[in-house]
């Protein structure tokens, strides 16, 4: 009897706790608010590109680098769900001191994503719908490693940008995508999210191919003896947000760099 009892006052502390007035301070974790049905949850977000039509009457508390301190406080939120990248270092600090709790979601890896929806389920109250999301992505997931699996793994250079060069980093998303794909990021040693790296460098490492997302940026790499001729164009801009959608964008990356697999 006594555990019985234990157990529910649990749940009752757990249920009290549950956050209902989100302001999610990123997209990506919006994003991941709606795959988990909980949308109704959310007063506030933050911009930064076209929002989904679920979210497109809420209010708005600023945009990437810009958070609009003032609104999001008249919103009364009990939780913020953070990506450090999306606010400056200074408003960070003002966040902290506000009393409010925080949950910050910065995934290196897919593996990460997952848990992170599970902890963002469980600090919504509805810790099921985590579990059971990040399971169907896992098992997903899962496939994808096996089907493009190589002993090998493909040398691939992803260019974020061309004037001037960057790249992705080991510890960036991305560069674990490519992973799952049978390939291995040219610059994985890298720490750095989005690193500068120079033509030469790229040539050095001698990629097999060279992804990008502007046709005009793989053109520029035929002018060299790289890459034996496979520029790859990645037309869809799923790769660069962390949500649940990630494990099908990765799927489509994979198809992209093998598909006779």
């Amino acid at each position: 009897m006594r555990l019985w009892l234990a157990v529910l006052l649990l749940a009752a502390s757990a249920s009290t706790a549950a956050a209902n007035r989100v302001v999610s301070l990123a997209p990506s974790l919006s994003e991941i608010v709606i795959e988990l049905d909980s949308a109704d949850l959310l007063v506030g977000v933050l911009d930064g590109g076209d929002r989904p039509p679920l979210l497109k009457d809420l209010p708005s508390v600023g945009r990437y680098g810009q958070l609009d301190m003032e609104r999001l406080l008249s919103l009364q939120p009990d939780l913020l769900l953070l990506w450090p990248g999306s606010v400056g270092p200074a408003q960070r600090e003002q966040l902290k001191g506000l009393g409010i709790p925080i949950y910050i979601a910065e995934s290196h890896s897919l593996d990460q994503l997952l848990h992170q929806i599970e902890d963002i389920a469980a600090q919504l109250g509805r810790p099921e719908r985590g579990v059971q999301r990040a399971a169907q992505l896992r098992e997903r997931l899962q496939a994808l490693r096996q089907r493009y699996r190589r002993d090998a793994p493909l040398p691939v250079f992803y260019q974020v940008w061309d004037r001037p060069l960057y790249t992705v980093g080991g510890r960036q998303i991305i560069s674990d995508a490519l992973s799952v794909c049978g390939a291995r990021n040219l610059f994985a040693d890298l720490d750095l999210p989005a690193p500068q790296v120079s033509v030469e460098s790229v040539l050095q490492r001698q990629p097999q191919v060279i992804l990008a997302t502007e046709q005009a940026q793989l053109d520029a790499w035929k002018a060299w003896p790289v890459a034996q001729g496979r520029f790859l164009l990645v037309k869809d801009k799923g790769l660069e947000r962390a949500s649940g959608q990630m494990i099908e964008a990765t799927a489509r990356l994979c198809e992209l760099i093998a598909p006779d697999r």
